[in-house]
């Protein structure tokens, strides 16, 4: 028992230091001039060293011995907790102390650049920051892969989703595949002959500011717990006891920053309330993997933000805000809200496109790291795959096309699947939240605004229990089984073809 309170402590000044990691990526995002760049790679740098230091102490391992022989003495949440920091503890050992550092000094140089590329369209001035990047991919998922049976893919994906394989996210991405373009143009055809009224005004953007705040209360957001800010790429950053989101927003819409507002607020909630709050600088009390922390945003956004009775309530809410319009009515708001239209970029896509636009990345990342094309090759591919998955072409569109997202410069491959396996934990968590609720009184809460019972659900289902248990076996006590796709497919088939 010693020993193991000794990685308590340890894991809690890794958790304060984290904290500060944390505060310095989401300024660096939000309001840090641009000259304060070097500066704030060097502090990010030192703060990942100190912290790759503790980790990586030799007495870690001695302690991490100690408390498995006397593991009979701890708790079930304890024990759990052991298996997290020893998987965190593995992860960091496998990663020499230079290479921490220098891929925060590279990501850090590297988000800048891909900022101005893509404002700039130029992917030919981010490419040589993308070919180190990729370098650096591969390099991580050797050292992370070795004296394991893993790829360096998968390896790098289990940063993000622990349990992942190659073979499985191939065989649900394949099972999509086989039925989702067939449906995309079946939505499309039934809806061609829809006419949807334009929306007449601009949205001032304090006013669209107010109506994301006010959102924010309906799901029981902690304001004293977080706050609302500004970025170009909306994001959830920061600590649970000071969880930041951000949104941007543009006069010609709302539904842009709404939206965005809804489904960070759905990764916000879950922060707010995982895991064992008497733990909370534990690893236990982390989110379960981001496939899971992803459902929890794509249920806001989409099991719930989209949902027809929900866009009754909004079609109520929406002229305390703006002037009324026609373009307001519960009918022509369901047909704008719920309209399925192929599109450039990700985080503006439609629940149908989505999981079409996270394949085509994930199928780019794999042919990166297993060296089946290189960085050059990346406009090409891109353009490829959306002409082949969305009926559309990025050829001189880099800035909407394989410059859109952040992540790659983050140096962050290996996250993209985890999108599309949130979207598919939500629908079978609706589903279940359904059968044990009612279609009855889910329609109810999602009409009236009172999402209390349906924040209840996911804090039993989801929330409460943090690292407790591996993703398979969370799911299963949520739902009654492992991922099943087939949950995605029938909650589409029934939303927009009335299946």
């Amino acid at each position: 028992m010693e020993s193991y309170k000794k990685l308590e402590a340890l894991f809690t000044k890794v958790s304060r230091l984290n904290h500060f990691i944390s505060l310095g990526d989401w300024d660096m995002n939000t309001y840090m001039p641009p000259k304060g760049e070097e500066s704030r790679g060097e502090a990010l740098a030192t703060l990942s060293e100190i912290r790759f230091g503790y980790m990586t102490a030799p007495e870690v391992k001695e302690w991490l011995d100690a408390a498995k022989q006397g593991k009979a003495e701890l708790s079930a949440v304890q024990q759990a907790n052991l298996r997290e920091m020893e998987r965190a503890w593995r992860s960091d050992n496998s990663l020499p102390v230079e290479f921490v550092g220098r891929k925060m000094r590279l990501t850090t140089r590297a988000h800048s650049v891909w900022r101005d590329s893509r404002a700039a369209n130029d992917f030919a001035k981010f490419l040589p920051v993308l070919k180190e990047l990729v370098e650096l991919a591969r390099e991580e998922g050797g050292y992370l892969a070795a004296g394991t049976s893993l790829s360096p893919l998968e390896a790098l994906m289990n940063q993000y989703e622990p349990g992942i394989t190659t073979k499985k996210v191939d065989e649900v991405f394949d099972n999509v595949k086989s039925w989702l373009p067939q449906l995309l143009q079946d939505i499309l055809k039934k809806q061609a002959s829809e006419s949807v009224t334009a929306y007449s005004e601009k949205f001032p953007l304090d006013k669209q500011e107010a109506l994301c705040k006010e959102f924010l209360r309906v799901w029981n957001f902690d304001m004293e717990a977080g706050r609302l800010d500004i970025s170009p790429h909306p994001f959830t950053g920061m600590t649970k006891e000071d969880c930041r989101l951000t949104t941007n927003y543009i006069e010609e819409t709302y539904v842009q920053s709404l939206y965005g507002v809804i489904h960070e607020g759905g990764h916000g909630k879950y922060e707010q309330n995982c895991g064992p709050r008497d733990m909370i600088t534990q690893p236990v009390c982390e989110a379960r993997s981001l496939g899971v922390h992803e459902s929890q945003s794509l249920f806001a956004e989409f099991q719930i933000g989209h949902a027809a009775s929900f866009v009754e309530y909004l079609a109520k809410r929406l002229p305390e805000f703006f002037e009324p319009q026609p373009a307001f009515s519960p009918e022509n708001l369901k047909k704008a809200l719920q309209r399925v239209q192929p599109g450039y970029i990700r985080v503006d896509a439609d629940e149908v496109c989505y999981p079409l636009h996270v394949i085509l990345r994930y199928e780019i990342e794999r042919d990166l790291m297993e060296g089946k094309m290189e960085a050059e090759d990346v406009p090409r591919v891109w353009n490829e795959k959306m002409q082949q998955y969305l009926g559309l072409s990025t050829e001189g569109k880099d800035n909407v096309g394989c410059l859109q997202d952040v992540h790659w410069s983050m140096g962050s491959l290996g996250y993209f699947p985890t999108y599309a396996l949130g979207a598919m934990y939500a629908a079978q968590i609706m589903a279940s939240i359904r059968k044990e609720l009612g279609d009855e009184k889910v329609d109810e809460c999602l009409r009236t605004g009172n999402l209390g019972p349906l924040l209840e659900k996911q804090k039993e289902k989801i929330w409460d229990h943090g690292c407790l248990y591996e993703t398979d076996d969370l799911i299963t006590r949520a739902t009654g089984e492992k991922l099943n796709p087939e949950y995605l497919r029938k909650h589409l088939e029934a939303r927009y073809l009335g299946a």
